[in-house]
């Protein structure tokens, strides 16, 4: 049975383990799922509300067009679930191949880095998934219903952890890549996701905080 059918205390369970999978990579990908439902939530409370109606048409119909684009992002991330735990179980297959010959490490070897690409690939989209994600909450933060700002708050946390999440798990399965070039590439992409993540997320924070009338400095 795949992650994504277990419930959540079956889920959960399965994190509790002593099995290594599914473990971080997983879960960051639910995060950001999670995330992703809770903005989706925020818009769903707040189009047929008196003040969204009274709102410019164009504004409406952006707004709109926003939180469908989250469904697909949503779906996304969670098939990622999944993905990530197969991608750990292939790498992990690719270590226990035999190794008694030439040929036999060749191809272990060859097996082994074509499972730590995809266990650099698949978190690599979470990250990338998540960024976007988070990038659509300002729009949402500012049209929708204020009653749900705390809803947009933990949307904003749940995206964010689980993008840098997915991008500590890029990082751990980097060293094993043996082509330089492409390391130094993807260890790049990581520094540029970490970042604008970050200040996406301490951007998006302050203002749900400055909403809750909350003094960051208390």
């Amino acid at each position: 049975m795949k992650l994504v059918e277990l419930n959540v205390k079956e889920f959960v369970s399965a994190v509790d383990s002593k099995s290594p999978a599914p473990g971080g990579g997983s879960v960051s990908s639910c995060m950001s799922a999670m995330g992703v439902a809770l903005a989706r939530m925020v818009g769903h409370l707040t189009v047929d509300k008196k003040k969204f109606l009274a709102l410019d048409p164009a504004i409406q119909l952006e707004f709109k067009d926003v939180i469908a684009s989250l469904e697909t992002i949503k779906y996304a991330l969670l098939q990622l679930i999944d993905l990530d735990t197969e991608a750990f179980n292939m790498m992990m297959s690719a270590y226990k191949m035999p190794k008694e010959t030439e040929g036999e490490r060749l191809i272990r070897d060859q097996k082994i880095q074509e499972a730590t690409l995809e266990g650099i690939m698949v978190p690599l989209k979470v990250a990338t998934l998540s960024l976007s994600a988070i990038h659509q909450l300002d729009y949402i933060l500012t049209y929708g219903n204020k009653q749900t700002i705390s809803d947009l708050g933990v949307a904003v946390l749940s995206l964010s952890s689980g993008g840098i999440g997915a991008l500590m798990n890029v990082m751990i399965n980097l060293p094993g890549l043996t082509d330089d070039i492409a390391r130094y590439q993807y260890d790049l992409q990581v520094k540029n996701l970490m970042e604008e993540i970050t200040q996406t997320r301490d951007h998006l924070l302050k203002k749900v905080y400055n909403h809750l009338k909350i003094n960051e400095e208390k």
